[in-house]
C-alpha cells in the first residue's frame, strides 16, 4: 500500500508478521492471558482500492480481498500456535449492510449488490476464523475467537444505523465466533430480536455503554436491558461492555480519562449485581 494515500499499487506481500512486536511485548509486560484483536480484511478493499490505480494490479476489489485474508489467516493462525486465548476481529463493514444510505452508496459508487458483499465479506472472515480455529495449540490451551460489530467510533462520531435483522442469521451462523461484541447503545443499533437467531452456546457481549458519550448509563436501566436481551439468549450466554473503544484512532473520543474510568466501573459493577 502507498504510504501517503492508504491506496494499493502494487501486489501486497507481506515483509512481516502484524502484531508479534505486540504480543512480545505483552507476554514481557503483562501477567495473564492475552487478547489481540486484528481488524477484518473486509475493512480494506473499500478504501484502498481505487480505479485507474489498484484495478492495473488487482482486476477488482474481491481478488485484493483475497490477498489480503491470506495476510490475516496466517497472523490468526500464528497467534493460536503460539499460546494467544483471546483474539478478535473488529469489522466495522458490517454496519454498511444495515443502513439504507450505505446500501445505496454501494450500489452506485462501488457498482455491486449489497448482499452480494455481505456474502463475499462472510466468506472472508469464515476462512479467518477457521485458520486460527484449525491451528495446532500448545497443550490444554483452546483459543476464544470473538467478532465485534463497530458502527463507527472517531471522535466521539458514528456513520451507520440500522437493526441487525438484515444480516443476523447469516453473519450468526456463518462465522465460527464464540464471542459476538454487539453495540446496542442507543436506538440506531435497533431491537434485541435479531439475538434469537444466535447459535446455542455463544456468549453475547452487549455494548450498552456509551464509549462516545460522557453522560453515565443508569445501573438499574442497564440490569433492565440485560433482562430484555435474555428473552433471546440466556442470562449466563450474556455479558456486558461499552459498545466500542475508548480510543479507535490515536485522538480518542471526546470524554475525560475520569470519565472513561467511571464507566468502566459501571460496567463491572453492573455485571457484578446481575451476574454474581
Amino acid at each position: 500500500m502507498s504510504s501517503v494515500t492508504g491506496v494499493v499499487t502494487r501486489k501486497l506481500a507481506q515483509h512481516r508478521r502484524l502484531t508479534a512486536h505486540e504480543l512480545d511485548f505483552l507476554k514481557a509486560s503483562a501477567p495473564g492471558a492475552v487478547k489481540i484483536t486484528l481488524p477484518s480484511a473486509t475493512q480494506f478493499p473499500a478504501i484502498a482500492f481505487k480505479e485507474g490505480i489498484t484495478d492495473k494490479v488487482y482486476k477488482d476489489r474481491t481478488e485484493l480481498l483475497w490477498d489480503i485474508v491470506e495476510i490475516i489467516k496466517k497472523e490468526m493462525a500464528a497467534l493460536a500456535a503460539e499460546g494467544v486465548s483471546y483474539i478478535q476481529i473488529d469489522a466495522p463493514r458490517y454496519s454498511y449492510y444495515l443502513d439504507p444510505k450505505w446500501r445505496e452508496w454501494i450500489r452506485t459508487e462501488m457498482r455491486r449488490e449489497p448482499d452480494a458483499i455481505l456474502a463475499e465479506s462472510l466468506r472472508a472472515d469464515s476462512e479467518c476464523l477457521k485458520a486460527a480455529r484449525n491451528a495446532v495449540q500448545p497443550a490444554g490451551q483452546a483459543v476464544t475467537l470473538g467478532f465485534h460489530l463497530c458502527r463507527g467510533n472517531n471522535r466521539s462520531q458514528w456513520y451507520a444505523q440500522g437493526g441487525y435483522d438484515a444480516i443476523a442469521e447469516k453473519m450468526f451462523n456463518m462465522l465460527d465466533a464464540d464471542r459476538w461484541l454487539l453495540e446496542y447503545d442507543d436506538e440506531r443499533s435497533g431491537s434485541f430480536e435479531p439475538l434469537r437467531h444466535m447459535p446455542r452456546n455463544r456468549t453475547v457481549v452487549l455494548g450498552l455503554v456509551s464509549s462516545k458519550k460522557p453522560r453515565m448509563e443508569d445501573s438499574v436501566a442497564l440490569a433492565c436491558r440485560i433482562d430484555e436481551a435474555a428473552r433471546y439468549v440466556p442470562l449466563d450466554h450474556l455479558a456486558l461492555s461499552p459498545q466500542c473503544g475508548f480510543a479507535s484512532t490515536a485522538e480518542g473520543n471526546l470524554l475525560t480519562e475520569d470519565e472513561q474510568w467511571s464507566k468502566l466501573k459501571l460496567v463491572a459493577d453492573t455485571a457484578r449485581a446481575v451476574w454474581e
